[in-house]
């Protein structure tokens, strides 16, 4: 697969990437077996960008994504991880954890402080049994961007120069306070979480013109809106950003399919495709949990989509006029 570079630095991610999410049991319980195939199917395929977050299943991800990581040359990929939750050891007490399907064996405590940043960049790498980061980025900010400004992305810059992480900067789905954060701190990359998909335009207002104004890179991540958009059809239950998906949007869905349908192309080909046509997004990370899913999404990855795709949609008022388009067919 292709590698692209995150910014000016030399740490450079495939143009698909395994997003780790699942590997900690969202929604659902998932068992390391089925993990480890997931993983071992990804790297067949030719992926080499795998991120993950001590958030997703309280560890479980980056457990099971270093293990398998473990096994391969260290230089042969890129790993991302991201700071801003410690997990402390708690007694679960027979219960599971509120946001995976996972024991609530840790409670997540919020600290964008240096200290906080640095033993959470140590437990990641006791987790995943590596010696070092590509990629780190502040986590889920919005609701505390001030002090990772002013306190967690400095940290994140200290570790930069010290070598310990190649390139730096935050996932979040706010595109307003990452433009915010690639303005006044001039990050690496940012990871955008389900705004710059075919369902959500918003990241075309400032936050893509500001990255590539400023050369930083974009990882779109969320790219099927949690669900939405990763079949032909929107399946009985399908979320959008983790919650149930209303009439309006499932209408909107219906209508892009058609157009896809048109074209002979499936709506994940075109969910996958679409981030990548700004120039400012280097690559998209695909939360994968089995190794069915993971063979699905690269193959529709590496179909083509005829150009005449996207001005099929634009026609048809489903695609923003910003939008770049690739010549036409």
């Amino acid at each position: 697969m292709d590698t692209h570079r995150l910014g000016t630095t030399s740490t450079g991610i495939t143009r698909l990437g395994f997003g780790g999410g699942p590997l900690g049991g969202l929604y659902e319980p998932l068992d390391d077996a089925t993990a480890a195939r997931a993983l071992e199917a990804a790297w067949e395929a030719g992926i080499r960008y795998f991120d993950t977050a001590p958030h997703y299943g309280i560890g479980h991800s980056e457990r099971r994504m270093g293990q398998m990581l473990r096994s391969k040359p260290r230089d042969a990929f890129t790993l991302s991880t991201k700071v801003g939750r410690l997990l402390v050891p708690q007694d679960p007490q027979g219960r599971t954890d509120e946001s995976f399907a996972v024991p609530a064996t840790h409670r997540r405590v919020w600290d964008f402080t240096r200290d906080g940043i640095r033993r959470s960049v140590e437990d990641s790498l006791t987790r995943l049994g590596l010696d070092r980061i590509d990629v780190l980025y502040l986590h889920d900010a919005e609701q505390h961007f001030e002090d990772a400004l002013r306190h967690g992305y400095p940290a994140l810059a200290e570790l930069r120069a010290e070598g310990v992480v190649g390139a730096i900067g935050a996932g979040m789905y706010h595109p307003g306070k990452l433009t915010r954060l690639v303005r006044e701190a001039g990050p690496d990359a940012v990871m955008l979480s389900g705004r710059h998909t075919l369902l959500d335009h918003s990241a075309l207002d400032e936050l893509l013109p500001a990255c590539t104004e400023r050369g930083v890179s974009v990882v779109a991540a969320s790219v099927f809106n949690s669900g939405l958009l990763a079949t032909d059809r929107p399946a009985p239950g399908a979320r959008y950003d983790y919650a149930a998906a209303g009439p309006e949007l499932l209408k909107r869905v219906h209508r892009i399919a058609d157009v896809c349908q048109a074209h002979g192309v499936s709506v994940p080909q075109a969910a996958m495709a679409f981030p990548l046509l700004h120039p400012a997004v280097a690559g998209i990370a695909v939360g994968m949990r089995t190794e069915e899913e993971v063979r699905r999404n690269v193959a529709a990855f590496t179909t083509p989509v005829p150009p005449d795709l996207w001005t099929g949609l634009r026609a048809e008022g489903l695609l923003d006029e910003r939008t770049p388009l690739p010549p036409a067919g």
